[in-house]
């Protein structure tokens, strides 16, 4: 028994403290988003044990290598002065950190916090550590007991290789079979649940041209929550009229739900016939919109593009999930992608078979996972002979393949968090302050136009982080990012990680939530629509806050 607990219970390595606390350190700066007490206290842990790995890793090859050493009884005293030092040092960043994150809370409009809770951080992080120390001490005791009962029938090396493979498995089967399988199951009972809630702010419409009114082919029902909710947000012919001051049409919306049909060809073939019943052909534009992992449609961008073309639009969108993006993401990526094609492949089917001179415009649309979904629905080919008129992607996650490649082939000079390409008749970018300034073309006959915030850890959070600093790091920052935001390996990582799963806790026009003007203007630059001025974009949306 005393065997077993010297083996699991951790044993902290002096020479790897200084490592450990310089991450745990950096840790508490500021990052993209800021972070509450819990979630902070979870980051500085695994990033007081990263740095406790990078430092013990360190120290074997220092001893592998037979380097010097200083004699014992130096050695002793230097113990106990690295363990002074790194107790000051995370002392004084704890003391400092409140400061830190209100700074970044400052430029993300957020209100500031009195303090960030220290001793609170600490005490979680440092429990977060010897737990994860603890686990690793574990493995090895099981490597050491499993080797030393396989080496009765094997080789040495044979017997620890099969040790380390069983424990592998072992320890992969709880964490992904036990802890993350019955996490995704209760967070699907969760999203399923919510999918079928009635709202009373979703009330079900009469209008015969909305979907999930008596005329409509597609059952109230069936739409879902984020689907009943949709189609109630839009604003109705009077209030376009009015806010705007111009003749309106009613906007036109068509939504079908996960539970509209049992597969994404069904439901594709549900949404163009329901396009077709209330005559949305005859819009000068039409819209495909690809939701959210949840089915979720961003209202503002939706209300922004109906104020600015006075209802003259139609907007369909087919829910593919009722999960939040990242866990549609990890658990079924293809089938957003399936739905999307299925959709684009109906509708745009029909488009390119009507008249070209009395056709709408046809543009695609997509927030987040809804993004990436959108620009997957169709490939080149499919297009090239009659291409749809472009795309408004916004937050688009940092695996987007188109955005990937225009930002990695950006013009010189420009910033990855607001890059230009080539002339910019083709692809722009904008964020809440404006377009990339080099811009020196027309709209060509295809277009495509990223909003982005250069605070969105969606967009910007990048994997290669782990080891060298990502290119919108280098160089004057975006205006919604904190200059105290420094990169070191490994922990830089951590905290974007942190950072996309809390992207939407900023206020509407920073991090992952994108505000009406914003949308407004981003729709008026790729429609060209010029009489939509900048000033006239703020009263509109001061108006409809009122």
């Amino acid at each position: 028994m005393h065997r077993f607990f010297g083996a699991v219970l951790p044993r902290l390595i002096t020479p790897a403290l200084p490592f450990a606390t310089l991450f745990f350190a950096v840790s508490l700066t500021p990052s993209l988003v800021p972070r509450d007490t819990a979630v902070q206290a979870v980051l500085s842990g695994f990033s007081l044990a990263a740095g406790y790995a990078v430092g013990l890793v360190l120290t074997i090859l220092w001893v592998r290598l037979e380097l010097p050493r200083p004699p014992a009884q130096v050695q002793n005293r230097l113990r106990w002065g690295i363990a002074a030092l790194c107790l000051i040092a995370a002392m004084v960043t704890l003391w400092l950190s409140s400061d830190w994150q209100n700074g970044l809370r400052v430029l993300l409009a957020m209100p500031p916090v009195d303090t960030a809770r220290p001793f609170s951080i600490a005490g979680g992080a440092v429990a977060v550590f010897l737990l994860l120390l603890w686990l690793v001490r574990l493995s090895k005791w099981l490597v050491a007991r499993l080797s030393g009962k396989f080496a009765r029938v094997l080789p040495g090396p044979q017997a620890l290789l099969v040790a380390i493979l069983l424990t592998a498995v072992l320890f992969w089967n709880i964490g992904n079979g036990v802890i993350i399988r019955n996490a995704f199951n209760a967070a699907d009972r969760i999203y399923a649940a919510l999918d079928g809630r009635f709202e009373e702010t979703s009330p079900r419409p009469q209008d015969p041209l909305k979907t999930g009114s008596d005329a409509s082919l597609l059952d109230w029902e069936g739409l879902g929550r984020t689907g009943r909710a949709m189609i109630a947000a839009s604003p109705d012919q009077a209030q376009l009229a009015e806010l705007t001051g111009m003749a309106a049409q009613e906007p036109l919306r068509v939504y079908v739900g996960l539970n509209s049909a049992p597969d994404p060809e069904t439901r594709a073939q549900m949404a163009l016939a329901e396009l077709q019943r209330i005559d949305a052909f005859s819009r000068s534009t039409l819209v495909i919109a690809t939701p959210t992992g949840t089915g979720w449609v961003d209202p503002e961008g939706q209300q922004a593009l109906e104020y600015l073309l006075g209802g003259d639009v139609a907007t369909v969108s087919v829910q593919y999930s009722y999960v939040a993006s990242w866990i549609a993401l990890l658990t079924d990526p293809d089938y957003g992608v399936e739905t999307a094609r299925a959709v684009f492949a109906a509708v745009y089917g029909h488009w390119r078979e009507l008249p070209a001179d009395s056709r709408p415009a046809l543009y695609l649309n997509g927030l987040s996972l809804g993004s990436l979904n959108s620009d997957l629905s169709h490939d080149l080919h499919q297009v090239v002979g009659d291409p749809f008129d472009g795309a408004l992607w916004v937050g688009p996650p940092f695996g987007s393949p188109t955005w990937r490649e225009v930002t990695r082939n950006r013009n010189p000079g420009s910033p990855a968090w607001l890059p230009s390409y080539r002339d910019g008749s083709a692809v722009r970018f904008m964020n809440q302050t404006g377009l990339s300034s080099d811009i020196t073309a027309p709209w060509g006959r295809f277009r495509v136009l990223y909003l982005q915030h250069a605070s969105d850890a969606v967009v910007f959070f990048e994997p290669r982080a782990t080891w060298r600093r990502p290119d919108w790091m280098m160089g004057a920052r975006g205006p919604d990012v904190s200059p105290g935001f420094r990169w070191l390996p490994i922990v830089t990582v951590l905290q974007l990680s942190v950072d996309i799963m809390t992207a939407t806790e900023p206020p509407r026009g920073f991090g992952h939530s994108y505000d009406f003007s914003s949308y407004a203007r981003a729709w008026a630059m790729l429609l060209e629509l010029n009489d939509w001025t900048d000033a006239r974009i703020d009263a509109l949306a001061a108006q409809r806050t009122r």
